[in-house]
């Protein structure tokens, strides 16, 4: 249920982040992606069986990076700044993670 929740929050924050950048001051919504990102890691992925994980963040990241919505007319700018603050959320899963696989190695 947790991560339902977290998904959720990532997906509202995205959007507005994408759509109304302006709308929340200070920069808090990267940083609010960040913690959600790393946070559903935690909870929902296990360190250990992550390839899928691992797989869907490379891929979500090579899309936002290469802007490969923008080319869709009307509606491809403004899929491509949503598309971007989710990568934001599934690289800090990533780092959480490498966190905790290498506790698991050091653990033994």
């Amino acid at each position: 249920m947790a991560s339902r929740i977290i998904v959720g929050l990532v997906i509202i924050l995205a959007i507005v982040q994408g759509l109304a950048a302006d709308a929340i001051p200070g920069g808090l919504v990267p940083l609010a992606l960040v913690i959600l990102g790393l946070l559903y890691a935690i909870v929902a992925i296990d360190a250990e069986d992550s390839t899928a994980y691992l797989v869907v963040a490379i891929a979500v990241g090579a899309a936002a990076g290469a802007d490969v919505l923008s080319n869709i007319p009307a509606i491809g700018e403004s899929l491509d700044a949503i598309v971007d603050p989710i990568a934001t959320a599934l690289y800090a899963g990533v780092i959480a993670i490498l966190v905790a696989k290498g506790a698991n190695r050091i653990k033994g």
